[in-house]
């Protein structure tokens, strides 16, 4: 018999695991996402989230309250007689009432192993600390900051060529099957086995904030790398590139490691942009220069060619 459930999410990450509960055969009652938000040159246009949109394309029931803590909320939520709530990145915090009124509680699929980076911002964070793997948590969800017991984990490696967009995509399928597995196991058992967290290991993935977009090459290659990686697509980790008529503004989006190159960090090495690192040197593979549009190495090099011995910063 399907389960009778709740959905709250709101950006793209969340669409596979609403995809794939309507594909099991499960009665959505309702789906929960942010309200729309002013769009267009003038904000005049109002946006709904990817949530909202593939609820719509379902003929799901969308509701797009501002907060969820008033009482007139709680009971048009008691009313919806769910077995379970799944949430996925919904973006608004669940009062304790609204937490207990599912009859299997609120399940959260979070993307990050914890007790590791609880928080805002786990997949860059995983990336910018050079985590070798990460993967996505399904979590019992309670009043704590991603806090509660953990009903099943899928493992997802990290290497050097991951960035924030690929690991968000690979995570966000993850999700949706560690998801339904755990709902498959919820309607066969009528229970689920949840195993607290580690009171160890636990760290803290806060907001990206845009100071740190500013690359520094006083750092090893390997850190300048995944600081890149972790930031891209957004916001983008940039550098100013000394030009003839002035510095010029680059994101750099996807770089590689030079093995046989060194130099004054901040230096650029080569006719190809290779910059020098406090330990071994990076090349930009995908860049965007301020005004323009995202490109490869060999289109930028078009447009502009680097002096060697310029410098990067």
């Amino acid at each position: 018999m399907s389960l009778r459930i709740i959905f709250m999410g709101t950006p793209a990450f969340s669409v596979p695991t609403l995809a794939r509960l309507t594909s099991d055969g499960h009665d959505i009652a309702a789906v929960y996402s942010q309200p729309p938000r002013a769009a267009g040159r003038r904000g005049l246009e109002q946006r709904k989230t990817p949530v909202h949109e593939f609820a719509d394309s379902q003929a799901i029931e969308v509701r797009t309250p501002a907060s969820l803590k008033p009482v007139e909320e709680h009971e048009a939520f008691a009313a919806l007689r769910a077995d379970v709530a799944i949430v996925v990145a919904y973006g608004l915090l669940l009062p304790k009432p609204v937490l207990q009124m599912p009859r299997f509680g609120c399940l959260n699929v979070h993307a990050s192993l914890l007790p590791r980076w609880r928080g805002a911002a786990p997949i860059q964070r995983a990336i910018m600390a050079g985590d070798t793997e990460t993967g996505v948590a399904i979590m019992q969800m309670e009043a704590g900051l991603d806090t509660g017991p953990v009903v099943r984990e899928q493992r997802v490696p990290i290497d050097d060529r991951t960035t924030t967009q690929s690991l968000h995509d690979e995570l966000a399928l993850s999700g949706a099957a560690a998801m339904s597995e755990v709902l498959k196991q919820l309607e066969a058992a009528g229970t689920l086995h949840a195993v607290p967290q580690a009171d160890d290991g636990i760290t803290y993935a806060a907001k990206i904030t845009k100071q740190e977009a500013h690359l520094d090459f006083d750092r090893p290659a390997a850190g300048v790398l995944r600081h890149v990686h972790g930031l891209s697509p957004f916001p983008g980790a940039w550098c100013l590139l000394d030009s003839p008529d002035r510095p010029v503004r680059v994101k750099l989006l996807q770089v590689e490691r030079v093995a046989d190159l060194s130099g004054a960090p901040g230096t650029v090495l080569d006719e190809r942009l290779a910059i020098a690192c406090s330990d071994g040197a990076i090349r930009p593979v995908r860049l965007q220069r301020e005004g323009k549009s995202v490109m490869d190495l060999e289109t930028f090099l078009h447009g502009m060619q680097p002096v060697v011995g310029s410098r990067a910063g």
